[in-house]
């Protein structure tokens, strides 16, 4: 029988007011494995008012002490890792991905826990200069109720991304996992609780961003909005906070550049840029989907990058052996199988990977991985983020004209450089509009450091120092001490 979860609202599992319900399946065998509370405005008004009650009162959080703060995240990271494989487990008949991804998402949703553990005693104000005659503090508070919105292809971490500092900088949570995934969110509340979170703190409601997501994002009591997905529902958000001009941070989409010179390090270029990509299924907002490859090896790498392309193994995440998983959802299969389509009326289809052979994954929403030879960079594989395994190979012939083509996109979350001249890699990297980019490597995010994109992939940042400052309000207090 599937499990039936529960929201998570003032420390008390509870179902939706409605009694309304929907379905989660494994994507691999598109069986239902549980299901989970489709809430609405009622169930959100609920965990706002807890959550705003609680900032509000101070009787606990917002006003107990910052190490305490820490032990407890800290505590949480030990909990993470030591109910780590059952968590990956989860995830991955969650989201599809295989195991072994997995296993590196739940290690790192414990180093956030532990890295925003420490951030909590170390938030620091200023005491700018003023003259003799007065003192001027300047100290940093939580910014209050925080609503967290997050995707479907990294379940656990990206709702950790958002929740950890939230919570260290002392600010109440209420989290909308995407409605595709929210199994491992709801163990959220259960780690946090055994590690002593007070009650009232986090709130975690499912359900569907029109009903759930919505109301959050409109309501005044409601201080800062974080959400992480498609450039689309960023703009509804964005436009939506404006009502009571809250606080939004978007990390969005990306259509990143991959950028392959001929005196790079030829192997490590290929696998790179193949991972970069099929990586996750290629449900990644940083994937290197643009990859330009310079025309003096142009050939041999379309062909390499073919053979390390047909040796991808499908199947079921929890297999050991397999190499990528289904996507996450039928519509999401659908959606790719269509650019696949449209990608075969713009360019040369250079290869397409074999779907599971096995006939108990049949109804699971595999689409195998598929490169795109000899693409324009004005089609629309090329420019629209397809979120799934299709590669689009580009040719170029020098620095500006790579360039040119890479900058030229509504997106700028990513790039990869792939070369051994240290000059060509700084002055590329420099002249790329993107929030992060790797030279000789693809897709490491580390916790330390931020994250988030130019133009059209987002405001603001995540991770690192950074991550916790959208957390806070920054307050000057000014002291008279003259007679």
């Amino acid at each position: 029988m599937a499990e039936a979860l529960q929201n998570y609202i003032d420390g008390e599992w509870v179902e939706a007011a409605d009694g309304g319900r929907f379905d989660i399946t494994n994507p691999a065998t598109g069986e239902v494995i549980a299901s989970a509370p489709d809430s609405g405005p009622r169930d959100v008004e609920r965990a706002i008012e807890a959550a705003r009650r609680t900032f509000d009162e101070g009787r606990w959080w917002p006003r107990t002490s910052e190490r305490e703060r820490g032990r407890i995240l800290l505590r949480a990271a030990e909990i993470v890792r030591r109910e780590h494989e059952r968590l990956a487990r989860m995830e991955t008949m969650d989201c599809g991905k295989p195991l072994a991804e997995a296993r590196g998402d739940i290690a790192e949703v414990a180093f956030m826990f532990e890295y925003y553990g420490g951030w909590a005693t170390k938030v620091h104000g200023e005491i700018p200069p003023v003259g003799p005659g007065a003192l001027s503090l300047v100290v940093k508070e939580p910014v209050g109720v925080v609503a967290a919105i997050t995707p479907w292809n990294y379940p656990m971490m990206m709702a950790i991304q958002k929740l950890a500092p939230a919570l260290a900088a002392g600010c109440t949570v209420i989290l909308k996992p995407a409605e595709q995934t929210p199994f491992t969110a709801l163990e959220i509340p259960r780690i946090l609780e055994e590690a002593g979170l007070p009650r009232g703190v986090l709130h975690v409601v499912t359900g569907f961003g029109e009903s759930a997501g919505a109301p959050l994002v409109s309501s005044p009591k409601v201080d800062k909005v974080g959400f992480t997905g498609s450039r689309e529902v960023g703009r509804i958000i964005m436009r939506a906070g404006a009502d009571t001009l809250k606080r939004v941070t978007l990390e969005l989409g990306g259509k990143s550049p991959n950028i392959v010179f001929a005196d790079a390090e030829f192997e490590a270029a290929i696998e790179g840029s193949c991972v970069g990509i099929f990586g996750n299924q290629g449900e990644v907002c940083s994937a290197g989907s643009r990859v330009f490859v310079e025309r003096a090896i142009y050939d041999r790498a379309l062909e390499a990058m073919a053979e390390r392309t047909r040796a991808i193994r499908l199947g079921d995440g929890l297999d050991e052996e397999t190499t990528m998983g289904p996507l996450v959802s039928r519509e999401q299969q659908e959606r790719v199988e269509r650019y696949i389509e449209i990608g075969g009326g713009e360019a040369r289809l250079a290869v397409m990977g074999a779907r599971p052979e096995d006939p108990r994954l049949s109804g699971g929403y595999f689409v195998p991985p598929v490169i795109f030879a000899d693409v324009d960079n004005r089609a629309r594989i090329a420019r629209e983020e397809i979120f799934g395994p299709v590669m689009s190979v580009i040719p170029f012939s020098g620095l500006d004209e790579v360039l040119a083509l890479s900058n030229d996109n509504d997106y700028g979350l990513a790039a990869a450089v792939w070369t051994r001249d240290i000059t060509k890699a700084i002055t590329t990297a420099r002249a790329l509009r993107a929030g992060t980019v790797w030279i000789n490597d693809s897709q490491p995010a580390p916790t330390e450091a931020p994250w988030g994109g130019f133009k059209q992939s987002g405001i603001g940042r995540e991770l690192g120092a950074h991550g916790i400052e959208d957390f806070l309000e920054t307050k000057h207090i000014y002291v008279n001490l003259s007679r």
